[in-house]
């Protein structure tokens, strides 16, 4: 790609300095909502990769011997930095990859500043063990002690927040970290960087940005890496792991889900069709996120009346409404990259080909979409769409379109429902939509998925895990998973 001349540079946060990648090489960033290039990040190098490690592994031993309470301080530093420029992260995410202003604003930054504080109240938490007698002359601890240098690879559907979960656990639990954007979009996460330079000692906090094809494999089996959190796909883990597999590190593995979304004959159908059309699958980040229900499973005897209702929530124009990203009223936004957009129209066209009914949307470009933003006309724009289908086997049942596509399938007893929710390698989240507390129970405990929600969809908190199962992955990005156990006897 020919990179433009007249955009605003960002650079790399390496040893408590910005600093441009090796002869200054960069690539542009394109907003998905024109498709034109709007920013240039830096394209960093194998060099830049081992530079940000070792600036890393330097500053971890004066890092580690600070106090809880001395960390703590710095990750409320951070907090307090986020929210006073939060106007301008908000904006920086949406402009990157589309994720529309109304909701990085007032959901997102709120979130970042709480993930922040959070990780510096359970700062102590991360050196905290326990004593266990073992006998009357015998004395057994535990201490619990960082990893080291942490690489966390983020994604980039929501580069702030896990950057925000991965940096801020680590630095609170002692660690040094090296945080690495999608290069796709890496602006926010660069900025934030640059706002957070002088907040922490210089190489506590490092973020490099580059392709993964190029640095990835570096920053993962570099010898002075200690620990690895991915938020990505399963094709991006299974590399992490080859690459590692001469020296296997702990890693922390979020990846992908086919969630299920369940709905019973004795649903609350008004308040399932929201949450499907607003916030689970059909969303202000048009349906890119891990979680999304991006599979409805609903009792054959309310499945008209669910599908009926999901068509006049996207058709009204107060409730759903394409246009520019930065503007409050537009409710969805673009695809966050051209290929992830190609992505998602093949697989549309994949379900239609396989046999699936579509029952809403289905049409994408801005020219279709909206006709009179001439402006938006080459963005990567796709209608939330709904297709329906009696087999869960098909491709677009079984593998993850991470787009705003959700397939319909029909079940009959609580038995069929359990089946086909379980019925995918993934197993990240599920909904599950019923008035019957037993039931309920039945479901959680039945479903093979590391977040279950009731009556609601994707309410997650600093004070839940978060984590999947299966092809899912494995691991939280908590503070007990960015510090490990050492055992002691003492012998009086």
């Amino acid at each position: 790609m020919a990179v433009s001349t007249d955009l605003k540079e960002y650079q790399n946060l390496i040893g408590g300095e910005l600093r441009a990648a090796t002869g200054g090489a960069l690539t542009d960033s394109i907003d998905p909502s024109t498709g034109k290039a709007w920013a240039r990040v830096p394209k960093s190098s194998k060099e830049d990769a081992v530079t940000a490690i070792e600036a890393a592994q330097k500053a971890f031993p004066a890092w580690k011997a600070l106090s809880a309470g001395e960390r703590a301080a710095c990750l409320r530093d951070a907090a307090e930095i986020i929210a006073s420029n939060g106007g301008e992260l908000a904006g920086l995410e949406t402009q990157d990859n589309g994720w529309v202003i109304r909701e990085t604003s007032y959901g997102l930054i709120p979130v970042l500043q709480q993930v922040w504080l959070d990780a510096a109240g359970k700062a102590s938490e991360a050196n905290r063990g326990q004593t266990v007698p073992m006998s009357p002359t015998s004395l057994g601890y535990t201490l619990r002690e960082p990893y080291g240098v942490v690489v966390g690879i983020t994604p980039w559907n929501a580069p702030l927040f896990t950057f925000s979960i991965k940096a801020a656990y680590a630095l609170a639990a002692g660690n040094t970290v090296v945080i690495k954007p999608s290069e796709q979009s890496a602006v926010s996460s660069l900025h934030l960087a640059n706002l957070l330079k002088d907040v922490f000692p210089e190489g506590v906090l490092n973020v490099i940005c580059g392709p993964g094809s190029e640095i990835g494999d570096t920053l993962v089996e570099h010898p002075a890496v200690d620990k690895v959190s991915l938020t990505g796909s399963g094709g991006t883990a299974t590399s992490i792991a080859r690459a590692t597999a001469g020296k296997p590190k702990p890693m922390i593995l979020e990846l992908g889900g086919k969630s299920a979304n369940i709905l019973f004959e004795d649903a609350n159908i008004e308040k399932a069709v929201e949450a499907i059309s607003s916030y689970s699958i059909f969303t202000g980040n048009s349906g890119q996120l891990c979680v999304g229900s991006s599979r409805l499973l609903v009792h054959r005897s309310i499945i008209d009346q669910v599908a009926d209702g999901i068509k006049n929530y996207l058709q009204n124009p107060e409730l759903k409404q394409f246009g520019p990203t930065m503007d409050p009223a537009t409710t969805t936004g673009p695809i966050a990259n051209k290929s992830q957009y190609e992505s998602i129209r093949s697989y549309i066209q994949l379900g239609l080909d396989e046999g699936a009914e579509l029952v809403y949307g289905g049409r994408s470009g801005g020219s279709e979409l909206i006709p009179d933003r001439s402006d938006l006309a080459d963005g990567y724009w796709i209608e939330p769409t709904l297709l329906k289908t009696e087999s869960n086997t098909l491709r677009v049942c079984q593998e993850e379109i991470f787009g705003p596509v959700s397939v319909m399938i029909p079940f009959d007893t609580e038995e069929e429902a359990i089946a086909l929710a379980n019925g995918t390698e993934f197993g990240l989240a599920a909904g599950v939509w019923t008035k019957d507390l037993s039931r309920a129970h039945r479901m959680v405990a039945s479903l093979e998925a590391g977040n279950v929600w009731v009556n609601t969809y994707a309410r997650v908190g600093v004070d839940l895990p978060f984590g999947g199962v299966k092809s899912s992955g494995f691991g939280t990005d908590s503070i007990e998973d960015y510090s490990r156990e050492k055992a002691c006897v003492i012998e009086l």
